[in-house]
């Protein structure tokens, strides 16, 4: 493999009325210059890309075709491998190619949307959580009416509001962000996110800055509360079961999307609730490949290892599989 160290500048300029150039293309710095932690980067992302999508499309093939998998938990769980499946292809497949070919340069609007969509995944999938928390919810507290409460129909009215309310939030900010006039085009990460798009900004991201702020802040308000509530009461509840075999299962059941919650609020919270876009950017590379490589890759293990009804579905999967291919 040979790795390119040298970037292609390769933009047109356009001078406006006030005298700022227009930028058609952006260079992604990506996270090192040295060539030879390049290469332990690309193999390590490239294998964690890899189990990702097997993992998740292997939970959204099991809910999918196992009969034993079409309660909410499963539905709701088939949506969020989808979602972590969208959002760690829409910025590591272009990062391991810029490592490999050296190519560092992205266009003007495939930065644009690169930001779109990384940002819709992401966001939606703080709303999805919340909403498996509530799932949690009524089947701890209300397990003989949960199958009339969380039927088909509300969960597909969960899951659309996710999306819009994703959308509701996003466009504004990002409405503004397509105004911005940039000063360099030099981006300093490895794929185009706002903080460091806002840093090269040669307009006044004041404004755009605070309403990121106000927006981060409504978002995790929002599902932070919900998650939290919703386990208050969750474990309020379960103290009080008499066995400790009950209490023992009632956990099992709530903890991987515990592990999952904790990891996507405490990085998340590290990387966007900041004072300024002009803050140093290295700490917040390393966090953001927690997010969009190794969350994405652990979380279907984190699901399934823990849950008896998946690795049953998995493992009659394999032997339907294998009793298929001698035939």
């Amino acid at each position: 493999m040979l790795l390119i160290l040298t970037c292609r500048f390769g933009q047109s300029q356009v001078k406006g009325l006030n005298n700022h150039t227009t930028f058609t293309s952006f260079i992604l710095l990506g996270l090192t210059e040295d060539p030879q932690l390049q290469i332990l980067i690309f193999l390590f992302l490239l294998l964690s890309y890899v189990l990702s999508i097997i993992g998740n499309l292997t939970i959204i093939l099991l809910t999918l075709v196992d009969t034993h998998l079409k309660t909410a938990m499963y539905f709701l769980l088939q949506n969020f491998s989808f979602l972590e499946f969208s959002f760690t292809s829409a910025c590591i497949p272009r990062f391991l190619y810029s490592i490999s070919t050296g190519d560092r340069t992205i266009t003007y609007n495939a930065c644009m949307s690169q930001l779109f969509f990384v940002y819709l995944f992401a966001v939606t999938e703080f709303f999805l959580l919340a909403i498996m928390s509530y799932d949690r919810y009524v089947a701890i507290l209300k397990p003989l009416h949960y199958m009339t409460i969380m039927n088909p129909k509300t969960c597909k009215i969960f899951l659309l509001s996710c999306w819009m309310t994703t959308l509701l939030i996003l466009l504004p900010p990002l409405s503004l962000g397509l105004e911005l006039e940039f000063c360099d085009s030099v981006i300093d990460h490895f794929y185009c996110d706002a903080n460091p798009l806002l840093k090269i900004s040669c307009t006044d991201t004041w404004f755009i800055e605070q309403m990121m702020i106000v927006v981060c802040v409504v978002i995790f308000i929002m599902t932070l509360v919900c998650v939290v509530l919703s386990y208050i009461y969750i474990i309020r509840t379960i103290l009080r079961f008499p066995s400790a075999q009950q209490r023992k299962k009632a956990f099992s059941t709530c903890s991987s999307h515990i592990i999952v919650v904790s990891i996507a609020y405490g990085s998340c919270i590290f990387v966007y609730i900041k004072p300024s876009a002009k803050d140093e950017m290295t700490i917040n590379k390393g966090v953001t490949i927690l997010n969009t490589s190794i969350s994405p890759m652990l979380n279907p293990f984190i699901y399934t290892l823990r849950n008896k009804l998946v690795k049953q579905a998995f493992s009659d999967f394999l032997k339907r599989f294998m009793l298929f291919s001698k035939h």
